[in-house]
């Protein structure tokens, strides 16, 4: 397979393992019905730690995906700032990217490709990711997508008409975007499967479409089928297979009909026959004459309406109808440049979601994902969770700058407010570093974060379970392949130093995990090797012990 090269590709293609993981911090004042929030919540922080943070807790759960970085255009202000142990990189932190730049394309993709690792690792099996981008940087894209998602999962690109009006001040008026779609893994199944067993093709495991609703009225029952309304649909296929061509004869006329070029016939004769006994050839009488199909509404729905991969402007929003979304929810104020339209991520999520889901936006900007999930969810009684990352893109000049707090969040607020959602969300906000040296210097993360964390790096599993807090240190953070893991950790600083395993701890730790292995980290350890082997206790330092998936399971 090609590969793209950049520079500083070799610097950043792992850069995404060595980011520490972080805590996340509730912010009680600034969530919004927290008691209806059902798992919706904005995160506040750098999106690369605000990604590595949702790990622990999303790991492979994330159905879809959809982000918006920069495009790259020059004129957006974006700076490259991930803390990379490089002197190349180290002279890009904090400088505008401009058009003049030279080293634009190479910093855009070492931005975005760390990104895009922890993005996958967050999305399930049948998960997939939209990148809304233009002609800057789409070539680029689909090349480092390839690299991490694999050709193979390659979906689609959606053409969106994001401008209906003119440009008469250049050359030729750009009225399009790109969205690219990637699978997790793409569904394998042969088209067929699709017409005989309905559950197994779209709950594969692998990515696929869901279809649109039929709509009702462009089927009729002219001739009063006791089946139902029907339509009539060619009866011919792209492709040329030889067990789908042969020669159909019109009874009204007796022309002999072949399939056109470079089509076959949609069945293989056998089974042509059977429909011409049922009554569902049609043929026209005069003029054109060709055979068609007679579908019935009842038996189409199930499969619904396919789309296309172009979005019109007038059907699925502009950037126009985008500015005055956010302008009616924000007084008439444009507080926010290029914003998406809502119908255009309803749409998105129409095509790839279900209740029950998890919609990731890591570049969430004016909140339209949020927005988009709560009419869905309103219009089809489902319940769709969101989370969103922002950035407050604070800068010198700006320093009390925070998009997050005073858009992103804001927009939520209001569009629950006046539109009348039922659901709410958590705010949050990525907390101190889960790193050896901010441990020691007694920066300590809250109980909960850290025993999800201490949970997913030892098992690479999130954790479904609830933490049960078994004495005043000692906790239990879920079972996973048949191992219990503990924690002995207080949040202070001092009274973790002096914590330890030891046989008062040891012993309930035994009777409450009754005959399974046992993992329990702690500040050390005051039991002997032969002790811990005979109770199958395995021990693990903190801080030292905590930065590898070393649990050999059996």
């Amino acid at each position: 397979m090609p590969t793209l090269q950049f520079k500083g590709k070799a610097i950043i293609w792992n850069h995404h393992l060595s980011v520490p993981y972080h805590s996340l911090e509730a912010i009680p004042d600034f969530g919004y019905k927290p008691e209806n929030a059902h798992g919706n919540i904005i995160v506040e922080g750098d999106n690369l730690l605000g990604l590595k943070a949702l790990l622990p807790l999303y790991s492979g759960r994330v159905k879809c995906i959809y982000i918006d970085p920069p495009y790259n255009t020059g004129n957006e202000g974006w700076a490259y700032n991930d803390n990379v142990n490089s002197p190349m990189i180290r002279e890009w932190l904090g400088r505008e990217v401009g058009k003049d730049d030279l080293t634009r394309h190479d910093k855009w993709l070492c931005m975005i490709v760390p990104r895009l690792r922890l993005l996958r690792e967050l999305l399930s099996d049948d998960g997939v990711i939209l990148i809304s981008i233009d002609d800057n940087e789409i070539a680029h894209l689909r090349c480092v997508c390839d690299e991490i998602f694999g050709p193979e999962n390659f979906v689609n690109v959606f053409a969106w008409q994001s401008r209906t009006s003119m440009q008469n001040d250049t050359d030729i008026s750009v009225n399009h975007e790109y969205i690219v779609v990637y699978a997790k893994s793409r569904r394998k199944e042969d088209r067929r499967l699709k017409e005989t067993n309905y559950s197994t093709w779209f709950h594969s495991g692998s990515f696929a479409y869901y279809p649109l609703p039929l709509d009702p009225d462009k089927f009729s029952n002219p001739d009063n089928d006791p089946r139902g309304s029907w339509k009539q649909d060619p009866f011919d296929a792209p492709g040329i297979r030889e067990n789908l061509t042969y020669p159909i004869t019109n009874p009204n006329t007796g022309e002999i009909y072949w399939p056109p070029e470079g089509r076959h016939w949609r069945t293989e004769e056998e089974t042509y026959q059977r429909y011409v006994e049922d009554g569902r050839i049609l043929f026209g009488k005069t003029g054109e004459a060709r055979p068609y199909l007679k579908v019935f509404y009842e038996e189409k729905k199930l499969f619904g309406e396919v789309d296309t991969t172009w979005f019109p402007g007038n059907e699925r929003g502009t950037v126009t109808e985008a500015t005055k979304d956010l302008m009616g929810l924000f007084e008439s104020k444009n507080v926010f440049e290029y914003s998406k339209p809502v119908n255009l991520l309803i749409q998105l999520l129409r095509l790839t979601t279900r209740g029950g889901d998890i919609i990731l936006d890591s570049f969430a900007g004016s909140g339209t994902t949020a927005h988009a999930v709560l009419e869905m969810n309103r219009a089809d009684q489902q319940n769709r969770r969101f989370i969103l990352l922002q950035m407050t893109e604070a800068t010198a000049a700006e320093p009390d700058k925070n998009i997050c707090r005073d858009i992103t969040r804001e927009r939520v607020r209001r569009a629950i407010e006046k539109n009348g959602y039922e659901s709410g969300f958590q705010y949050l906000r990525v907390g101190s570093s889960m790193d050896a040296d901010n441990l020691l210097s007694g920066d300590l993360p809250a109980i909960e974060p850290f025993l999800q964390y201490l949970f997913f790096v030892c098992t690479g599993h999130t954790d479904a379970q609830p933490i049960e807090q078994l004495s005043e240190d000692l906790f239990f953070a879920g079972t996973n392949a048949g191992i219990n893991i503990y924690a002995i950790y207080s949040q202070d600083i001092e009274k973790l130093s002096r914590l330890a395993l030891n046989l008062d701890i040891a012993q309930p730790i035994s009777h409450h995990a009754g005959g399974r292995r046992k993992i329990v980290y702690a500040p050390a350890c005051f039991l002997d090797e032969d002790y811990l082997q005979a109770n199958q206790i395995e021990f693990v330092n903190i801080p030292y012990g905590l930065f590898g998936r070393g649990v050999q399971q059996e």
